[in-house]
């Protein structure tokens, strides 16, 4: 398959991430998020809950930003706190920060006290990652996100949760960090942020470079699967035929 831009590549991790979760509340926030959960809907892991972002559980899988025209369900508001705290669910988050022990920060820029800049706050991220499986997407991969230390601790990584003791840590399943240069999980030593593949015409150095921590490498790293045939059409012609995808992920030739 020729000319798999790397947004196609990134859609495609994100929906490897969902794969083998079964029937749980696939819970994206974001375009290259809900495209990855919708591929695996339709793809993976057919038994994946999804919403329309809103209030609505839907039993189809409309384009990106479309609404569903079937309904299967309701869940407004008051009921996303119950969703929260007891049920299945697996949560894609957005991160400004997220740090060697994958804390990720969303909450400010600098010193808790006179921050250098307001960001969303923390919202969901302390009760997600304590109650939820908890990935992150991160579409521009820098030193500036990839940093040491979080300023602030918005979602809570393993070795924190671990620390904070069990009602933190019982639950708390850090699962992916997808990147526009490759995909990591924190089971390095230490619970540090590990590098699993880069995606394809990444480098190894080039993804080390661009992360201002030391990260853990262990063996060979493998290169981030292209989506096939099928999986290419489902997102081209199907979820995003707008091509939204590369507003997030400019076009970047990926595969030959």
């Amino acid at each position: 398959m020729t000319d798999v831009t790397r947004a196609e590549v990134c859609a495609a991790a994100i929906a490897d991430a969902f794969a083998e979760d079964g029937e749980i509340f696939g819970s994206p926030m974001g375009t290259l998020p809900m495209l990855g959960v919708r591929l695996a809907k339709l793809t993976s892991n057919p038994d994946l809950v999804i919403s329309d972002g809103e209030a609505l559980f839907l039993a189809g899988v409309p384009p990106l930003f479309a609404k569903g025209d079937v309904v299967e369900g309701w869940i407004p508001f008051r009921r996303v706190f119950d969703v929260v705290a007891y049920g299945r669910r697996h949560v894609m988050m957005g991160a400004t920060q997220v740090d060697k022990h994958g804390n990720q920060n969303i909450s400010a820029i600098g010193p808790h006290l006179q921050p250098k800049r307001q960001l969303l706050g923390s919202r969901g991220a302390p009760g997600n990652t304590v109650n939820n499986r908890t990935s992150y997407w991160v579409p521009k991969h820098s030193p500036r996100v990839f940093v040491e230390k979080v300023d602030i601790v918005s979602g809570v990584g393993p070795k924190a949760a671990k620390e904070s003791g069990p009602g933190a840590s019982k639950h708390n399943d850090i699962h992916r960090i997808v990147s526009n240069l490759g995909v990591f999980d924190v089971n390095g030593p230490d619970d540090t942020v590990r590098l699993l593949s880069v995606h394809p015409g990444v480098t190894v150095d080039e993804v080390v470079e661009a992360t201002g921590f030391d990260l853990k490498i262990q063996g060979e790293v493998p290169t981030t699967r292209v989506p096939d045939a099928s999986e290419l059409m489902i997102i081209r012609n199907v979820l995003d035929p707008k091509n939204i995808r590369d507003r997030e992920v400019p076009p970047v030739e990926a595969a030959k």
